[in-house]
């Protein structure tokens, strides 16, 4: 496999470290547009660049690393308007035919490098790019996935490990049923932190100013859209699963949290869907042509190369009521879109974990506590699996996903960490 690299070469003034190499998530997010755009968002990625070469790569079966290819885009738009919360057995039936249709076309498109696209064979990717890069040891940020991608590397290869940060960090040594019920307690901590913000701030929110209402307002909502999606002016409608979709991927971030209100606002009082359906492309990787990016694809591949669970209906609809106590609102469709991906998966899978790495350098792990995507539980069974003399951990009391860069307290500690040397005392807390 050719992997598809982008590096910005150090800026000085200062001595050169050496490589910094960034992975940014998904799995499936291509580092090699990822990286400029946050080296134009964020000044901090500049302030890296004047002592390291800022590298990122699309990881095999991503990006323009020969990237797995599933269904087409009229068969995606297909599968992302799916009741993806089925109360019948006829709704679970259809459900489970578009998942069988995924995995037929995944294995159709893209067979041959299906077993090869796994957490392990990108490590030992890494450990390449380390050596061409001319490092003796890997410099390296992760971000979500990016950490677990991190932590099996200082596991692998503890010797080479330099420099370190994993933020946002997942729980490889968690199935993918306790992974999903962990996003879904998550996604419903967000919720409520958005609802919070909204019903006692916001002078205009679409909710009302009863928090209890508010979650009720939008529970009937979703409900609503199932027998009778809202209309958009591109054709396509507001859905209940699109508009699932659409809450979740405005929960990533504050920084989204007015374009939910604005969604919210317009779906409630309008009946119109655009804003709900424009915030679901964003998480399905939809551009307003209609043509959708092979993340998603790139990601479930992953998943399933990384686990050897192969969930039935029938171990789906026992945990039911488990994500329903979980999440009221999200729970349903985080234990079908979750579980249900890779079952009847054409190649057999292998768990990451354990993740253990005796003789590592220092690793900084990084946990927001509003963080619905990677729910801050993840830090200490992280710092476990690593181990105490490895384990920096780091707390960031606030919302959203990741950290650095939207952090200033955080973000220092890392710069001073990459740029100097200079560890933190495991258990720091940054609160702003």
């Amino acid at each position: 496999m050719e992997l598809a690299l982008i590096r910005a070469r150090a800026s000085g003034p200062g001595h050169r470290i050496g490589s910094l190499i960034f992975n940014f998530g998904g799995p499936g997010d291509p580092g090699v547009t990822m990286l400029p755009a946050a080296v134009q968002t964020y000044q901090d990625f500049e302030e890296l660049r004047t002592r390291y070469d800022l590298v990122s790569f699309d990881p095999r079966g991503t990006g323009s690393s020969r990237p797995v290819r599933c269904l087409d885009d009229s068969a995606r738009d297909e599968a992302s308007a799916a009741d993806s919360t089925p109360d019948t057995p006829a709704e679970q039936a259809a459900l489970l035919r578009v998942a069988r249709a995924t995995t037929r076309a995944c294995a159709k498109n893209s067979g041959p490098m299906l077993a090869h696209v796994g957490t392990r064979s990108t490590a030992r990717d890494l450990d390449l790019l380390r050596q061409v890069l001319g490092d003796d040891r890997l410099s390296y940020v992760g971000f979500s996935y990016g950490t677990e991608l991190g932590a099996l590397y200082a596991h692998l290869f503890p010797a080479r490990v330099g420099r370190m940060v994993l933020d946002a960090v997942t729980n490889p040594a968690q199935n993918p049923e306790q992974s999903a019920l962990g996003q879904a307690r998550g996604f419903q901590l967000a919720l409520q932190r958005f609802i919070a913000d909204c019903t006692g701030k916001q002078p205009a929110c679409p909710l009302g100013d009863e928090p209890d209402q508010a979650e009720h307002k939008i529970g009937a909502l979703l409900d609503g859209l199932e027998h009778k999606p809202l209309p958009t002016t591109d054709g396509r409608p507001l859905t209940q699963t699109r508009a699932l979709n659409g809450v979740i991927q405005a929960l990533y971030a504050e920084s989204y949290w007015p374009h939910l209100r604005s969604g919210l606002q317009a779906a409630l009082r309008q009946g119109k869907g655009n804003i709900l359906l424009a915030l679901s492309d964003a998480l399905t990787g939809r551009d307003q042509q209609g043509h959708y990016s092979t993340t998603q694809a790139a990601a479930t591949a992953t998943l399933c190369a990384d686990t050897s669970h192969r969930y039935t209906l029938r171990d789906i609809t026992d945990s039911l009521s488990a994500f329903r106590e979980a999440s009221p609102v999200f729970g349903h469709h985080y234990a079908w879109t979750q579980l249900l991906q890779c079952t009847g998966w054409p190649t057999r899978g292998r768990p990451n974990a354990p993740v253990t790495a005796t003789g590592s350098a220092p690793v900084l792990l990084i946990s927001t506590t509003g963080d619905p995507a990677t729910p801050h539980t993840n830090l200490a069974s992280m710092a476990r699996q690593l181990g105490p003399e490895v384990a920096i951990q780091i707390t960031h009391r606030g919302n959203g996903h990741t950290a650095y860069g939207t952090s200033s307290c955080v973000t220092d500690i890392v710069n001073r960490y990459l740029l100097i040397g200079t560890s933190p005392k495991t258990g720091t807390t940054c609160d702003d």
